[in-house]
């Protein structure tokens, strides 16, 4: 069996926020993410989890380090990454087609060709028949279909996922997640997904990357060997559930102090 791809490697990262008080998000991350791999990210909030994805992004840049893409370094945003964020972020005045196609129209791609791969990926999401309709016409889990119909569309070697399922309620996201692993076996692409649900990731990835509180340093990288579809009710979900569970609290336990200090000091 042959070794997977490298990707995207992340070497020595390091992102400090200047300010009035200097504040130290990523301190040393290296990670190497594989081709076609479905890769979560969790970590205690606040640790640095977005920022580290707008930077593979090439929204935000590092102050050491390096981001390599196909061994190349990231300089800024491209169409080879697609960021799906938290919010639907769809355009209200344009249909579901329309905002499907907006990504083709900016390559300008011909009308025709562009039309054709709007429906394709409208049709892969399962949103067939709804392409005339407008945002607010459609349920959160619908729209935000609609923004990974877009994404898709642009046919990018990365997909970036921020949150992109946690304004949902329970039972929608649970359907979303195995849309989206569904849509992940047809379309063969490399996600990188964060969330601070640790069911969800434990249900997508391939591999979970735990990050420590802030500044975030890669914990541990833990391979998920369960079958899919998976269980969540097996006892080896169960038991790799809490596991990370007990990392992440190791890590709340840490900033806990400096938390309830702040409490303490707001109250005065």
């Amino acid at each position: 069996m042959s070794s997977p791809n490298v990707i995207l490697s992340i070497r020595g990262l390091r992102k400090v926020f200047q300010g009035p008080s200097s504040v130290i998000a990523l301190d040393g991350i290296d990670i190497d993410i594989y081709e076609g791999e479905f890769l979560c990210m969790v970590g205690p909030s606040g640790c640095g989890k977005t920022t580290l994805l707008k930077i593979i992004a090439g929204l935000e840049k590092p102050t050491s380090g390096e981001v390599l893409l196909r061994q190349k370094p990231i300089k800024g945003p491209g169409p080879d990454r697609v960021m799906v964020f938290q919010e639907y972020t769809l355009f209200p005045w344009r249909t579901v087609l329309g905002n499907v196609i907006f990504g083709l129209e900016l390559k300008s791609m011909p009308k025709e060709k562009a039309m054709e791969e709007a429906m394709k990926y409208i049709k892969l999401v399962g949103l067939e028949g709804f392409e005339n309709m407008y945002p607010h016409e459609l349920s959160g889990g619908m729209r935000q279909r609609v923004a990974l119909a877009r994404a898709l569309a642009c046919n990018p070697d990365i997909l970036l996922m921020d949150e992109p399922l946690s304004a949902l309620d329970a039972q929608t996201r649970n359907y979303m997640q195995e849309e989206l692993i569904e849509i992940w076996n047809k379309t063969h692409k490399t996600i990188i997904f964060v969330t601070h649900n640790v069911e969800e990731a434990i249900y997508l990835g391939d591999r979970i990357v735990v990050l420590t509180s802030r500044p975030a340093k890669v914990k541990e990288i833990i391979n998920v060997k369960l079958r899919r579809p998976r269980d969540r009710l097996s006892p080896e979900f169960i038991e790799l559930r809490a596991k990370i569970l007990g990392m992440l609290r190791e890590e709340m336990e840490k900033i806990m102090p400096s938390i309830k200090a702040k409490l303490s000091s707001s109250k005065l």
